[in-house]
């Protein structure tokens, strides 16, 4: 038997009732708990951070993040494997970006509302960069990891981190306008005016444990990632499947992960 578990911000002490839950209950033999890149103590310096790097946060979202890691950590070393043999790993991801996302107050789901309306989108930080990757990435990893605690291989009970490479991590004003080139005649961007929440101006994830002790690497280049957002979105605006559309995102994806890696 095996879990998995995304931690929000609106509920950040939920991964100690499932934890605590498969702890009672016992014969969960996987655990896996989903928090985010925003978890690590931003310092706000070019090198990427890797898994053992302190937790922490300047806003209460990172903030919360960051206290569900140690939770986790807390648990594993305390009462996983020991009671109850389960194996306990969180994992990490970048900003993770896709087809059929309308979020609020997020990048990637704000542009195609703006241009979907025909309108100019609002740009709050033009220059801040991010480990921005497509979903399925993270969910590549996230079953690898499943995998291999399901499997009983202890050394997997862990922390790890899912990104894109080094050359993916790019600015907002990237992101909007390669978008907006990909979807093509729309307005150009404008910037927000007046107060906005804090945010980090440099973020980028260290995911080489993950290729080497994984053999997990990045399918998908950014460029591809975002044009396969504007092909889901355009589809679907034009009647298509949403369910159909992704299946074959995911099968197109699969086969990719499949190929040889190149060099």
């Amino acid at each position: 038997m095996g879990l998995a578990y995304r931690e929000t911000n609106r509920w950040a002490n939920r991964p100690l009732y499932v934890m605590e839950a498969a702890r009672q209950v016992g014969g969960v033999g996987a655990l896996v708990c989903i928090t985010t890149d925003k978890c690590y103590e931003n310092r706000e310096w070019v090198w990427p951070y890797r898994e053992t790097d302190p937790m922490g946060g300047y806003d209460p979202y990172s903030s919360s993040k960051g206290a569900a890691e140690l939770a986790i950590a807390a648990y594993r070393r305390s009462y996983f494997p020991a009671e109850g043999g389960t194996l306990l790993a969180s994992v990490r991801a970048g900003n993770v970006i896709g087809g059929g996302d309308w979020a609020l107050d997020r990048l990637v789901p704000d542009l195609v509302r703006a241009f979907e309306a025909g309108e100019a989108p609002v740009i709050r930080s033009p220059g801040a960069v991010r480990p921005w990757q497509h979903v399925l990435e993270a969910l590549g990893g996230y079953l690898l990891i499943a995998e291999r605690l399901v499997a009983g291989e202890a050394a997997f009970a862990d922390a790890w981190n899912f990104g894109p490479s080094d050359d993916d991590a790019r600015p907002v004003s990237w992101i909007v306008n390669r978008m907006r080139a990909a979807w093509g005649g729309t307005h150009e961007a404008t910037p927000h005016h007046g107060p906005v929440p804090h945010e980090a101006g440099l973020l980028r994830l260290d995911c080489s444990k993950a290729r080497a002790a994984l053999g997990w690497r990045p399918a998908l280049t950014l460029e591809t990632a975002l044009d396969w957002i504007v092909e889901w979105h355009r589809q679907a605006g034009a009647g298509a499947d949403p369910r159909g559309l992704t299946l074959g995102q995911i099968a197109a994806y699969r086969a990719r992960m499949a190929a040889p890696v190149a060099g």
